[in-house]
């Protein structure tokens, strides 16, 4: 196909958006719902993931080291667990600012008969960067030599693992329910489009237009509503999205990722999905009138 050929078909793409404007319309403000129902569930499932990391983070695990150990032995024992690809902070936590820290908490009195015997042993806190691999990381740490045992967080790590998958997991079926209706609605816009158009295409037929004359006016079509619909989507999320935000950290404190600092990527994400999802209607929907021919187009 040459190219002043392909440039009248995109021409016509085109023209048909706003030949049928009350259709494109309604498919662009289904569309623009879809992806922005679509980027809110990303959204919230990027911040989802995000608290459960800071609270992974801030949320510390003990590592208590034998009474015998020595200094230079912890030392080593520490470089050791900084060793372990799950545990991304390592800080020594010594008996003597342990007892130091539980008299300014509890008070002073309730250590007075020890004097200068303490009973507590050194020790490790540790935090992880993945709170899923928790069991598998405290089973490497109690292979090390040295370490007495370590505090059961397992609980939290799976309840904050559990809250982080079912997130990702409905968003990625809200996703796919979306992308299906916006499919349909796009679809059924552009079947109208060919039903009005139908001797147009039963004419080109008849002359011997080939399938893909015929088909890219329709395909070029769902490209420019779904483009104009992820533009303005896009637009719309920033101020719902910093909606959103605004009222929610009134109410708790909260610290969400910041739009434009993701913006960027949701917008090409906007845009290839719409023009995919449009570019697949238009394909889908002409593809019955392309296996009949001429005058078994309009029913004759």
């Amino acid at each position: 196909m040459q190219l002043s050929g392909l440039s009248y078909l995109i021409k016509e793409g085109i023209k048909n958006v706003w030949a049928n404007r009350i259709m494109s319309i309604a498919s662009v403000c289904v569309l623009i719902s879809c992806l922005v129902l679509t980027g809110s569930a990303v959204l919230f499932s990027m911040n989802v993931s995000d608290l459960v990391e800071t609270v992974g983070d801030s949320n510390e695990t003990t590592v208590y080291l034998e009474d015998d150990l020595s200094k230079i032995e912890a030392v080593y024992l520490g470089r050791d667990l900084q060793k372990i690809n799950n545990i991304n902070k390592v800080e020594y936590y010594s008996k003597e600012e342990a007892i130091k820290e539980y008299k300014e908490k509890l008070g002073k009195e309730l250590f007075s008969d020890l004097e200068d015997d303490n009973p507590l042993p050194d020790a490790y806190k540790i935090s992880m960067e993945d709170l899923s691999k928790y069991d598998r990381t405290v089973e490497k740490i109690m292979k090390l030599k040295g370490v007495d045992s370590v505090s059961n967080r397992s609980d939290i790590a799976r309840k904050l693992t559990e809250v982080n998958n079912l997130v990702q997991t409905l968003s990625i079926w809200v996703i796919l329910a979306l992308a299906i209706i916006s499919l349909f609605i796009i679809s059924n816009t552009i079947r109208a489009t060919m039903y009005n158009r139908r001797f147009e295409i039963s004419i080109m037929k008849s002359v011997g237009a080939t399938n893909a004359f015929v088909r890219i006016p329709f395909i070029v079509e769902g490209m420019v509503i779904g483009f104009i619909a992820s533009v303005i989507s896009t637009i719309a999320l920033i101020f719902l999205y910093n909606g959103v935000v605004e009222i929610v950290s009134n109410l708790v404190h909260f610290t969400a990722i910041p739009i434009f600092n993701v913006i960027w990527y949701v917008a090409l994400i906007f845009v290839a999905a719409g023009i995919t999802i449009g570019a697949l209607s238009g394909f889908i929907s002409i593809r019955k009138y392309l296996k009949k021919e001429g005058n078994e187009i309009l029913g004759w």
